[in-house]
């Protein structure tokens, strides 16, 4: 091997190393690795930036815009109301979730049909006295299995069109992949509904946990006018860091203050709202400059100033690796952290030092339109009320159908490129009003655009080094023998291991390379390679890492690590068996 290709394989080793480790995001680590590429020279700053004008990336930003539309709208209401209601049997139920959300999630992002689903399934379960985590995780699998039916279905079969087309082949057809992705989704939504009553653990959700572990009380103290606590702020009379108490709100003569810093002063008769578990609240009391108000009450926590919300933190959130007082996030997010929990379990620990970490569900109280404000900022993959209630259904919803039906007639007829549709369509329905230029912006997941685009930079360095041309050629030689299809499984296998490890949209612009160069080393048709690539590496079934949606029922569901391969490993080796039957059949290799 040359330095070049050894410097390259460093790299990318680096690389993989640290989105295991989830020490940067992965846009960071992306472009270090290309600019680490660019600046030994084994790229050109053409290769380096490729990515950006390709229109994989371009694609991708404009359907965040239609998910965000739809999300809006309530466009996705009627499909809510068509899945629960009745008190079916767990299989039924099961398959009333799946199959809807398979079809859905063909032709709209994932990620929003799952997060506005997943407090319904929540509230539905916790009122017949059932376990939300019967159902979420088959709920993202479905989702996860709708996304390869069609090239709009998930951002990872357009990063694979784009790859093709900037190695100089034609770019995926819109239903291309439904030749292999429709027998993958029906095959394993049948698993799904048959094994899931039965591998699907009993877990108590982050709600229920922490209702049966501290039920939160709220008690009204009343500030002592000329008290020791008049006049001083919040923070200096120590209001600020209380062991399972928080300062919900005060009501200074009638106003209401909800978001309360600590440099906020106190004054005499302010009426302040306390919540926490019910002994520590009623010790408040004993506080000097405090009196409890006369006609207080300690009671469940259910007043119109007071919602609360499960916010979940995603791979690569800023949040991850840091501690609630490092990044203040009762002054930064005007709300309160009541609970943390992780892996199912809630943590006992002072909450302000608990280090963060990518699944943790943050269980917090604040206004009510705290999700509005939140809810399109990458810093949570997932905001939800604890009560659910659907988003109304507004007449810009059929707007909303209107286009995305507009961008799937014109991109499956070839009338225009998928781009090219996506990108006229994301204009519409900012022009139309649906959303505003703002709420367009924001609904782009920047950090997977930059992402994609410098991966495609380190996609170019491995092929000009030759590092794919070398591994390709010990691939051959190590499974040559098996013939092609014995490759292909190579191909595949290597794919489901690595998108299990880091975010599946790296995985795939690392095995790509790869798996083109196989192909043509072994004389076989790479664009069947292409395909295999990606429908294994957009079905991630195995770790709650693997896939957004399944990350965000991590918390929600209370699963455990381990609870991923119940399911998920059949799942996993269903896919794998249609992928080596179905792509010699349908590109014959």
């Amino acid at each position: 091997m040359s330095w070049e290709q050894w410097f390259t394989a460093v790299v990318i080793v680096a690389t993989v190393v640290v989105l295991i480790r989830d020490l940067f995001p992965p846009s960071v680590a992306m472009t270090g690795a290309m600019v680490a590429a660019l600046t030994a020279g084994i790229i050109t700053p053409a290769e380096a930036l490729a990515g950006f004008s390709n229109p994989a990336p371009v694609t991708i930003a404009a359907l965040y815009v239609l998910a965000k539309a739809a999300d809006k709208t309530g466009a996705l209401t009627p499909l809510v109301g068509s899945m629960l209601g009745n008190d079916y049997s767990q299989r039924m139920t099961t398959a009333r979730l799946a199959v809807p959300t398979t079809l859905a999630s063909a032709f709209l992002n994932n990620t929003p049909i799952v997060a506005m689903l997943i407090p319904q399934v929540e509230t539905w379960a916790e009122g017949r006295d059932r376990s939300p985590s019967h159902y979420l995780l088959p709920l993202s699998y479905a989702a996860v299995l709708g996304g390869v039916v069609t090239l709009m279905g998930t951002a990872t079969n357009i990063v694979v069109s784009g790859l093709l087309e900037a190695a100089g082949f034609e770019p995926l057809g819109f239903f291309e992949i439904t030749k292999i992705g429709l027998p993958v989704a029906v095959i394993g939504v049948a698993l799904i509904i048959l094994l899931a009553p039965a591998l699907m653990p009993s877990r108590r959700s982050a709600t229920q946990a922490s209702r049966a572990e501290a039920p939160e009380f709220t008690v009204d103290i009343i500030v002592e006018t000329r008290g020791p606590l008049d006049g001083v702020s919040v923070e200096k009379a120590g209001l600020r860091n209380l062991a399972g108490v928080f300062l919900v709100e005060i009501d200074r003569e009638g106003e209401t203050i909800a978001a309360i810093g600590p440099d906020h002063i106190l004054r005499g008769a302010d009426r302040l709202r306390f919540a926490g578990r019910v002994d520590n609240v009623v010790d408040l009391q004993t506080l000097a400059g405090l009196s409890l108000a006369e006609q207080t009450h300690v009671d469940l926590i259910d007043t119109p100033q007071a919602a609360h919300f499960q916010a979940v933190i995603g791979i690569g959130s800023s949040l991850s690796g840091r501690t609630l007082k490092d990044i203040g996030f009762r002054s930064r997010y005007q709300a309160a952290v009541v609970a943390i929990h992780r892996a199912g379990q809630r943590i006992a620990d002072k909450l302000g030092d608990v280090e963060l970490r990518a699944g943790d569900t943050l269980l917090v109280v604040a206004d009510p339109g705290w999700n509005d404000r939140w809810g399109d900022r990458q810093d949570f993959i997932l905001i939800s009320p604890l009560a659910g209630v659907p988003r109304i259904r507004t007449k810009r919803a059929l707007v909303v159908a209107a286009v995305a039906v507009a961008i799937v007639v014109t991109a499956a007829t070839g009338l225009l490129p998928m781009v090219t549709a996506a990108l006229l369509g994301g204009a519409a329905l900012v022009v139309f009003g649906v959303v505003s230029p703002r709420e367009a912006k924001a609904a782009v997941d920047l950090d997977v655009i930059v992402t994609i685009g410098s991966a495609f930079g380190l996609a170019a360095a491995m092929e000009s080094s030759g590092l794919a041309a070398t591994l390709a050629k010990g691939l051959v030689d190590g499974l040559g023998a098996l013939g092609p299809t014995g490759l292909l499984a190579g191909v595949v296998v290597a794919t489901v291991l690595l998108k299990e490890l880091i975010t599946n949209k790296a995985a795939v612009l690392l095995i790509f390379p790869i798996a083109i160069a196989t192909a043509q080393s072994a004389g076989a048709n790479p664009r069947g390679f292409a395909l295999a690539v990606a429908v294994a590496a957009a079905t991630s079934f195995l770790t709650p890492i693997g896939f957004q949606t399944n990350m965000m029922v991590y918390g929600p569901g209370g699963y455990r690590f381990t609870d991923y391969l119940r399911l998920g490993l059949p799942l996993t080796l269903a896919v794998i068996a249609v992928i080596l039957v179905g792509v010699p059949i349908f590109w014959p290799i």
